[in-house]
């Protein structure tokens, strides 16, 4: 544990959940001096994801108590290793959700170390020195300089920090699966909350035809005039006739729903050779029927966030086309209510927190 690990002396304000009441209170806790390729970071702003909330409420059973949520982290470097060429004094930077692999594996050499078999996560992992890893709840932050991105200056800190988790997590099968390159294609977006407001951006940034496949009509008027370049079409995914229109009519979907929900419908919305993505982390198995893939050699496959190389160049793009997420700032103190109205999917579209403004008084 942090606390007993000889090298961990920086006393840090946090803020974290100590049961699976979920409930979130001050916390102080220790982090290790920066080493020689390291970089620690005095943490602006945090991003609120629901795997925070998961993790809080211990939902999936894997949760280790105390635990400070957080990876969608920017802030300011205020100090650097000896070893480290990348980053300098006063740099904007970001952590998302990596905070260590093994850098030797084929996946670590190709920079895909999201799929490193020994990924550690920026909270509730364990580190190379067998401490537990803590989030982004908190004031400062020492990370390896690998798990390390810049924030490009014309892109605001608050709303820059979900890209480090959403951002990320819609970019990388856009290019994994060769979206970037093919302008005018047509893109398919399952759900618009923290993750599709971000990709339906993004989709349109890189040319994409995008629509918007959801089971709520109050999001329409969201989907194609609220968002920056909205999106170019919307579905309403119970409405039978809506669907048999648009049959045959889709390239790629990324499906974003972590509810349990059918596939087969979604599945007909794709062109022959089409593919769905998923991303989204549901906790039953979906159905999954095959004809819908036999008779139109159709794909599903499964993307995870992306790796350190992908991130940066995603945070870069973002740059350069001003694409930044929707958010609501909360201040530390209202941590809490934020994590209700999180549950509740009461949100447009992402909460971040202002770790900035926290004072001695903490979490109320």
């Amino acid at each position: 544990m942090t606390e007993t690990t000889p090298n961990h002396t920086q006393t840090v304000k946090g803020w974290a959940a100590l049961d699976s009441s979920g409930k979130i209170t001050p916390f102080v806790f220790k982090r290790r001096r920066n080493g020689a390729e390291d970089v620690t970071i005095k943490i602006l702003y945090c991003g609120m994801c629901h795997t925070d909330l998961h993790y809080a409420r211990n939902d999936w059973g894997v949760t280790t108590f105390p635990v400070v949520p957080g990876h969608e982290i920017t802030g300011i470097v205020i100090t650097v290793g000896e070893n480290v060429s990348e980053f300098k004094l006063g740099d904007r930077v970001g952590v998302g959700c990596l905070a260590a692999s093994c850098l030797k594996c084929d996946m670590c050499l190709a920079y895909e170390e999201n799929y490193c078999s020994e990924i550690q996560l920026t909270y509730g992992g364990i580190y190379w020195d067998g401490s537990l890893t803590y989030g982004g709840y908190s004031t400062i932050i020492v990370s390896h300089k690998r798990f390390v991105v810049k924030i490009p200056e014309n892109l605001p800190m608050d709303s820059a920090a979900p890209l480090l988790c959403a951002g990320i997590t819609m970019f990388s099968p856009m290019k994994q699966n060769g979206m970037l390159e093919q302008p005018g294609k047509r893109l398919g977006i399952v759900g618009l909350g923290g993750l599709g407001h971000v990709g339906v951006k993004l989709g349109k940034a890189f040319g994409l035809h995008v629509t918007v496949i959801s089971t709520s009509a109050s999001k329409e008027d969201e989907a194609k005039r609220r968002l920056f370049c909205g999106a170019d079409d919307f579905i309403i995914s119970t409405k039978m006739e809506q669907m048999e229109a648009k049959r045959k009519s889709l390239d790629y979907i990324l499906d974003t729903v972590s509810a349990h929900h059918p596939l087969g419908p979604l599945l007909e919305l794709l062109k022959v050779g089409g593919t769905l993505v998923l991303v989204g982390v549901a906790e039953k198995p979906l159905p999954l029927p095959s004809f819908p893939l036999l008779f139109s050699k159709r794909k599903v496959v499964g993307s995870l966030i992306g790796g350190m190389k992908e991130t940066q160049e995603m945070m870069d793009l973002c740059g350069k086309h001003n694409i930044t997420c929707d958010i609501e700032t909360v201040r530390p103190e209202g941590i809490n209510e934020a994590m209700e109205r999180l549950a509740k999917n009461d949100v447009r579209y992402r909460f971040v927190i202002d770790i900035g403004s926290s004072s001695s008084n903490g979490v109320a």
